[in-house]
């Protein structure tokens, strides 16, 4: 494993002196972006993002940030995003490599920390036709900058639609994003079109692919593995059309793995992943956690998903023939609160090294999270994983420290009450956002 700290040449990452604004300094000019013509993205067109948004963050008031990215570029380039991400399957099959040198690098949680995603970016080389990118979600919340960051990603998926690769996180979801900031955020930065923004971002969530399979080796997603589901529906009773379905104590006790058959037909395209009914598999997906112990439960501390075992892992790579499963979901503060599995001080840990394979989970926000109600800071590192030719399955890591010192600004969410691992839903609260 090889650590990076220094910042990318290219991207301004750490204010120099000379661009550091004080009262009697005007600011420089950067003009506003606009929409390419034909909608032709280029990588020129997303360096200039990027410069514009780390520039922004640093020199401009949150409300500003339509004064560089005018509402109407957004709503064109979530527009050309979404149509792609709706058109791809729940499961991506990534392997039409167009050379011998090919890589694939995959990247955990980010949580709007925009300034260490540049710094992955440029530390591990842009997306390019021999550099493929997966992103295992949760791109937004507790961080001052999802919007960015959401959209900074967005805009390389449009540019390579066929090399970069977004999934969907927990938090890509109206439950969380109501809860962790995320909604605050667009309506601070976007005023009276904040509401708008804000539906738009939701729309986009819904359309975000679960899970991938790279090379047919390696099996990504954020949470992880998932149930099966051929179970009977329960008779409704006559007159209430919308009364929820529910899996009986026996269900729930006969809990097997699903199938990738299974996990193609689920329903993705939904505001926030039921847990309760028969669509469970996108909760699983996004939510589950993997334990120490033995066998497939349900995920009572989340109370949505499930926990699995180093059997269920053993399992699941011997059925579908896989030798690595890549997840992430699990920062430093949830990690703390789980006996038996390694803290997330490197951004990585190895979970289960079993005879078919590993299982590995990802966090690639170092420093995380950016608000903390305590003065004793977790200063983990973020990591970020290249999957190399032949196999793909024989994972080389890179953990790098945050960017620092981070612009200062407000946090969207009230970080001292709000719980940091995700633990205890209010499901009720969950069921009204649906």
């Amino acid at each position: 494993m090889s650590t990076s700290s220094q910042s990318p040449p290219d991207v301004d990452i750490e204010p120099s002196p000379s661009s550091t604004i004080t009262e009697n300094q005007s600011q420089p000019e950067i003009p506003p972006l606009s929409w390419p013509p034909e909608g032709k993205i280029t990588e020129n067109w997303i360096h200039d993002l990027m410069t514009s948004f780390d520039w922004a963050s640093r020199h401009l008031p949150p409300s500003d940030l339509p004064s560089l990215l005018p509402v109407e570029v957004f709503d064109s380039l979530i527009l050309t995003a979404s149509k792609i991400l709706h058109k791809e399957p729940n499961c991506v099959k990534i392997d039409d490599f167009p050379s011998p040198d090919t890589s694939v690098v995959v990247v955990g949680d980010i949580h709007g920390q925009l300034h260490d995603l540049l710094f992955l970016l440029k530390d591990a080389g842009f997306p390019a036709d021999n550099r493929f990118f997966v992103f295992n979600g949760d791109y937004v919340d507790r961080g001052a900058w999802g919007l960015e960051t959401f959209l900074l990603l967005l805009a390389w998926k449009v540019y390579l639609p066929h090399r970069v690769f977004l999934l969907r996180g927990n938090h890509e979801s109206k439950y969380c994003t109501s809860v962790y900031g995320f909604e605050k955020e667009v309506l601070a930065k976007y005023g009276d079109k904040g509401k708008h923004v804000y539906r738009k971002c939701l729309g986009c969530f819904e359309g975000l692919p679960l899970a991938t399979i790279i090379a047919g080796n390696v099996y990504t997603a954020h949470g992880g593995l998932f149930r099966s589901l051929s179970v009977t529906p329960s008779k409704r009773t006559k007159g209430k059309k919308n009364r929820r379905i529910s899996l009986t104590t026996a269900q729930t006790n006969s809990l097997s793995l699903g199938s990738f058959e299974e996990l193609a037909k689920a329903r993705r395209s939904v505001l926030d992943p039921p847990w309760e009914g028969l669509n469970l598999i996108p909760g699983d997906v996004l939510w589950s956690d993997p334990s120490m112990k033995p066998g497939l439960s349900p995920n009572k501390e989340r109370g949505i998903g499930l926990l699995w075992g180093p059997d269920c892992t053993q399992e699941f790579l011997t059925k579908f023939q896989l030798k690595l499963i890549i997840r992430s979901h699990e920062g430093p503060d949830a990690r703390e609160k789980r006996p038996g599995l390694s803290k997330m001080d490197e951004g990585y840990t190895i979970d289960h090294d079993l005879e078919a394979g590993k299982l590995i989970t990802l966090f690639s926000a170092p420093d995380y999270p950016q608000f903390q109600a305590t003065e004793d800071r977790y200063h983990n590192k973020g990591a970020y994983i290249i999957l190399k030719p032949p196999d793909f399955q024989d994972p080389i890591f890179r953990s790098f420290e945050a960017i620092t010192p981070r612009p200062k600004v407000n946090a969207y969410y009230n970080y001292e009450e709000v719980i940091d691992s995700d633990e205890e839903l209010d499901l009720a609260s969950m069921e009204t956002a649906i």
